[in-house]
């Protein structure tokens, strides 16, 4: 339960509002119709010149170098799926009566707590079936300084609430929150 998710990291007095967790599962999103091409790109290349071009005698850096370059490409095709998935299922989010938390449990773990006196611009994108996402702050253009984000929306280091059901709701009780002045 996500409520549990959050025992030991409330505020004296701090009540939770609303619990979730972000969609389950393999995620494509609209920037995966550029990623893609350009992941198989840098895996194609360099894995057909490893498979065209190389032989026993051809050994050491020839060999190692596009092997890396492989490796990458691999995990950028296929890899960086699953490693979303597997961020998003151990990922908790919470509205309480101050704050905005977000919870990422297991190996990566990390707590975000936003007050939400000093919470910046909400930007909200709903989906037609109910789900969507809540970013806290504006979303950062491919070039600039969003780490892995692009990648992976799970790795985006702007604290965001990563396809929650019902986010029209949760959206809402955010905005009245911060209208109330908490």
């Amino acid at each position: 339960m996500t409520d549990t998710a959050f025992a030991g990291r409330l505020l004296r007095g701090e009540r939770l509002l609303w619990t979730g967790q972000p969609a389950k599962g393999l995620l494509l999103r609209a920037q995966d119709a550029l990623l893609i091409p350009f992941s198989l790109v840098w895996c194609g290349i360099p894995l057909f010149g490893l498979l065209n071009g190389t032989t026993a005698a051809k050994a050491g850096l020839f060999v190692v170098i596009p092997a890396l370059f492989v490796a990458v490409g691999l995990y950028l095709v296929f890899g960086r799926f699953l490693v979303d998935a597997w961020l998003r299922a151990a990922t908790h989010y919470a509205v309480t009566d101050r704050r905005i938390l977000i919870l990422r449990q297991g190996a990566f773990g990390s707590f975000t707590a936003v007050d939400l006196a000093l919470l910046p611009s909400l930007n909200l994108k709903e989906r037609s079936d109910g789900r969507g996402t809540i970013r806290f702050g504006q979303q950062a253009t491919p070039w600039g300084r969003n780490g892995m984000g692009i990648w992976m929306a799970s790795a985006d280091p702007m604290p965001q609430f990563l396809l929650i059901d019902e986010v029209r709701r949760v959206f809402d009780l955010i905005q009245g929150l911060k209208a109330e002045g908490r």
